[in-house]
């Protein structure tokens, strides 16, 4: 099992990588959380339980926000019961990021050890920037892009077969200078005060109404053409709809007016 969560499509490309190496399944973090929604709304007990089969391998693949986890994927791991016939699953975290991780994968493992679970395995995967909402964030150049991707490229050969093979204890993380730092000083400040929805706007005169913003959206957080976000405490600043956007409709306050648009194109 592979479970994943991605905004911009960096993270399911590297998802999708493992999936077609080891053959098992990908689940979609954001379309799990929106049964375990229906669950609360129906005033049920909300959890998942998954259960894996003999030998199965148990992925976690995500992008890095704010040095952290993000939000839905640390509340997915609450919410969810996984079920094996072993007593450690050869498990792995794979995390992608714009430069650095900090302790992203650390905290994972916090979440996942309540369960009874060790990401034993772990790697971070520098790719294309796409958190443009600070005022020294840009998306990045398209030679800079192009470099990512060929190395991204080459690990991720690397990265399956060291999946596919179950060698544990591999970490081969980029956590940057100061990781503690960037986790738990800045990324809780980030977490906690930077992730909302309440910032983004759209220009009415630009926007097409093609409803793109709200098909991309993974927690179903945009409604109406043109969009309206709800404010409901969904958003987790992946930026799904400012990037997908075809004519740069949306915007994050007046920050990212001037500033370029990045999805992955995996074709």
């Amino acid at each position: 099992m592979i479970f994943y969560f991605s905004g911009t499509g960096n993270t399911r490309w590297v998802a999708r990588q493992v999936a077609e190496a080891t053959g098992e399944t990908l689940y979609d973090i954001a379309e799990e959380m929106r049964g375990i929604r229906k669950q609360k709304e129906n005033g049920e007990r909300p959890i998942m339980t998954y259960q894996l089969k003999e030998d199965e391998r148990l992925g976690f693949c995500f992008p890095t926000h704010g040095w952290q986890p993000p939000r839905i994927v640390r509340e997915f791991i609450r919410a969810a019961s996984f079920v094996t016939n072993n007593l450690q699953p050869f498990c792995y975290a794979i995390t992608t990021c714009g430069d650095n991780m900090g302790e992203a994968i650390a905290i994972l493992n916090k979440e996942l050890k309540v369960k009874g679970l060790e990401a034993e395995t772990l790697f971070s995967v520098i790719m294309p920037e796409s958190y443009v909402c600070l005022p020294f964030m840009h998306t990045d150049s398209e030679e800079r892009v192009a470099n990512k991707m060929e190395e991204a490229r080459r690990q991720m050969a690397h990265i399956c077969r060291v999946i596919k093979d179950r060698k544990r204890g591999i970490m081969e993380l980029e956590k940057g200078a100061t990781p503690r730092l960037y986790s738990y000083v800045i990324g809780n400040y980030f977490n906690k005060c930077l992730i909302t929805d309440r910032k983004f706007k759209v220009d009415r005169d630009v926007c097409t109404q093609c409803g793109r913003c709200a098909k991309v959206c993974p927690v179903q957080n945009i409604e109406e053409c043109p969009p309206e976000w709800l404010h409901e405490d969904r958003c987790t600043m992946c930026l799904a709809c400012y990037h997908h956007c075809p004519v740069h409709a949306i915007n994050y306050g007046n920050i990212t007016r001037k500033r370029g648009q990045y999805v992955m194109r995996e074709d």
